[in-house]
């Protein structure tokens, strides 16, 4: 039986994080830079990871928000489009 090279194995897929994976892991990344105890070099990278993970966050909600207008819409070309809004009303 051959072994293979783990530094050659490709790695498998990552699947797409939840939203509420995202925004857990936005929560810790601001956690970590409010308490200003890292290195320059290590807060820009957390400040990237977080900036990548609030636009991914938005396409999430983006996404989430066109499928209920299309479920609002229905088949009827006299459907009216309602937006999804944050609040109760």
């Amino acid at each position: 039986m051959r072994r293979t090279d783990a530094k050659n194995a490709t790695p498998p897929p990552e699947e797409p994080l939840a939203l509420e994976a995202i925004l857990a892991k936005l929560t810790g990344v601001v956690d970590a830079l409010e308490h200003g105890d890292l290195p320059l070099e290590e807060s820009l990278r957390m400040f990237e990871d977080g900036v990548r993970l609030a636009r991914l966050g938005q396409q999430r909600l983006d996404a989430a928000e066109k499928r209920v207008e299309r479920l609002v819409a229905g088949d009827g070309d006299d459907a009216v489009l309602e937006p999804v809004t944050g609040g109760a009303e």
